[in-house]
């Protein structure tokens, strides 16, 4: 970001169809808010890339900065929480749904909606996590205090080679659980294995319909951003007591199920909503996965991409074609 003007990708909408674009932008384009932030890093979700594909209905209005994270410096600030040279970072609250968000150079956000890096991370690293891992943090935090705890029987993360489901699984293996990754890409069962994961099995073994309620008592938890059959199979073969954190639909948003799971094995479904999550509860796992996600792990799964090629990665992630996180580089050239 020089002075005065930004590079920004820029969704909008013509003839029904969604348009994105490159842009240089003057600063006072930005929406209202209290901090404006140079923005250094941003990454890619799920999410984003049904937003730019015009896939699904992310978009509040147009024109619209897509892009649910975000990490930068602050720049200036009428917040007394925040000063210039903060480093800071925004996931989810709206940002690149109905207020321009972070694959731009300069963002304009309100005081309430930022965290402060964690001490230990680089900005990179930050959006190496990104909603992704902030996601994947707060799932093993339910579950947790749920009652789960090492030692007991395995913990499945479905959906185990996407972001939510690399960031748990390094977590949860960090974390001395024995881990089971679910994924419908076998190929990538030797970069599983690598985040710290016991064994991989297929995705089909745990979506496989059932006409039995119950099953036997395979997993002492589950983080699970696939949704659909996949969590129906999850549901009866939890252990008594045991929860599912759901995070997700990749599999589909309908659940068929019974109450069985429930009224005879005290089942719980743990819904995780990251984007609102309460700002006490954001800081709280930011400081938790900054201190439980190996950087070796991280490193591992994190790739880099420039700004202009947001368009064609968000086509492969909603084809399940990318693997681990990818951070969006927003630093000059």
């Amino acid at each position: 970001m020089t002075e005065n003007f930004f590079k920004a990708l820029v969704l909008d909408r013509k003839d029904g169809k969604v348009q994105a674009e490159i842009r240089r932008l003057q600063r006072d384009a930005l929406p209202e808010g209290d901090v404006l932030v140079a923005v250094a890093y941003s990454s890619l979700n799920y999410k984003d890339g049904l937003a730019v594909t015009g896939r699904g209905a992310i978009i509040r209005r147009y024109p619209m900065v897509p892009g649910i994270d975000l990490a930068g410096t602050v720049v200036e600030s009428t917040s007394p929480e925040f000063h210039a040279g903060d480093q800071v970072l925004v996931t989810g609250c709206g940002i690149g749904e109905d207020h321009w968000g972070g694959y731009a150079q300069a963002a304009r956000v309100r005081a309430e909606w930022l965290v402060q890096v964690p001490q230990g991370l680089s900005l990179q690293e930050a959006m190496g996590i990104g909603t992704a891992g902030f996601t994947a943090m707060l799932s093993v935090m339910a579950l947790e205090e749920r009652g789960m705890k090492p030692g007991g029987r395995e913990v499945l993360v479905t959906g185990a080679a996407g972001g939510v489901g690399s960031v748990a699984v390094a977590i949860l293996a960090a974390r001395g659980y024995r881990v089971v990754a679910s994924t419908g890409r076998p190929d990538t069962e030797p970069y599983l294995k690598a985040l710290g994961a016991s064994r991989v099995v297929p995705r089909s073994e745990i979506a496989a319909v059932s006409d039995k309620a119950l099953e036997h008592e395979r997993w002492a938890g589950a983080v699970d951003s696939v949704g659909g059959d996949t969590l129906a199979g999850i549901l009866r073969a939890l252990e008594h007591g045991a929860g599912v954190a759901v995070c997700g639909l990749a599999g589909g948003s309908m659940l068929q199920t019974t109450v069985f799971p429930f009224i005879l094995r005290g089942a719980a479904l743990l819904g995780i909503a990251s984007s609102t999550a309460p700002r006490p509860r954001r800081v709280a796992a930011w400081e938790r996965v900054a201190r439980d996600l190996p950087r070796e792990a991280l490193h591992g799964m994190m790739k880099t991409a420039a700004l202009e090629e947001v368009p064609d990665l968000s086509r492969r992630i909603l084809e399940g074609a990318i693997r681990g996180r990818v951070v969006i580089d927003l630093t000059p050239a």
